[in-house]
């Protein structure tokens, strides 16, 4: 088939590879614009801009979906087929119905589980045990679409949202791959999604990612989990921000029980308070200053019996 591939950030990189080295033809890439970057703020393009412009293909940029010009072009390409991955635009009837075989998204949860911006954090923050990826024909409803084909991938206690979307971006280009040559032979057909087990991925901001030491130990390590890579989990100490990377909850932590926030450092490790048990910190960033293990955060700043963090 003549595809358009759309896609954005480097999670999508994986699915446009495997398009390329498949039988189908990808006649054009669909990316946002470029975006400012790094301390300079200069303008470069998307992960996926740069891996299609290496491949020589044509990269279509459009402030919007709904752009005049952009649907012209779209159309005089004549794509059979629209694959999608974290484009990261809205799409509109106008798109839509320019490809025959429509356009078919790569989403990271078993629909109709998690449909949203955020599949994988909430998965995390959540606590299940089990994620995936579907592919599904786009519809103007959010991720409401009839499903092509699934992929299930086990949630490992330790995963934070950047490992499990990093495997499940590579696991669901190949689903991708293997539903674009489905459709071309004419032997998938969409299945509508259940009405049952319907929930709701909302971006999680920088304000949600502000652990709360009020709530319990599992709860805090979800959350620094699924908030990395971004938006990053951060809390404050002596007032400024201090951000967080994965903790480990400590069930069986020695001496005195900790308060909500209070800190205990040892020699190699420093635990805090929850509203259960303590959890060790990982690693810590404080802010303007470079990632360091905790304990040695803990021995720069001569913590003090009256320190905490909120």
């Amino acid at each position: 088939m003549r595809l358009v591939f759309a896609g954005t950030p480097e999670t999508s990189v994986p699915s446009l590879e495997a398009l390329l080295a498949s039988s189908h033809e990808v006649a054009a890439v669909v990316t946002r614009p470029d975006a400012p970057a790094g301390r300079g703020r200069r303008l470069v393009p998307s992960p996926v801009a740069e891996a299609a412009a290496a491949a020589g293909v044509e990269v279509l940029k459009p402030a919007k979906a709904s752009d005049l010009e952009f649907l012209d072009r779209l159309r005089a390409i004549g794509p059979d087929c629209c694959p999608v991955v974290a484009y990261g635009a809205i799409l509109r009837p106008a798109a839509l119905e320019i490809p025959r075989h429509g356009w078919v998204n790569l989403h990271f949860s078993i629909l109709p589980a998690w449909r949203g911006a955020a599949p994988v954090q909430r998965a995390i923050l959540h606590g299940d045990d089990m994620s995936g990826a579907s592919t599904f024909q786009i519809e103007e409803g959010l991720d409401t679409g009839p499903v092509y084909g699934v992929l299930t991938e086990p949630i490992l206690p330790t995963d934070t949202s950047g490992d499990l979307l990093g495997r499940l971006a590579v696991a669901g280009a190949r689903l991708l791959a293997d539903t674009m040559d489905g459709i071309e032979a004419g032997v998938l057909e969409p299945r509508p999604q259940p009405a049952e087990g319907v929930s709701h991925a909302a971006k999680l901001t920088p304000e949600d990612a502000r652990v709360e030491w009020t709530t319990p130990a599992q709860y805090v390590d979800r959350l620094v989990r699924a908030c990395t890579p971004a938006p990053g989990a951060w809390t404050t100490f002596r007032d400024t921000r201090l951000k967080l990377f994965p903790v480990r909850p400590v069930p069986d932590a020695d001496g005195p029980a900790l308060a909500p926030g209070e800190i205990r450092a040892g020699k190699n490790e420093v635990l805090v308070g929850t509203a259960t048990h303590p959890v060790a910190l990982g690693e810590v960033q404080p802010q303007g200053k470079r990632r360091m293990p905790a304990a040695d955060w803990a021995r720069g700043v001569s913590l003090t019996d009256k320190d905490t963090l909120a």
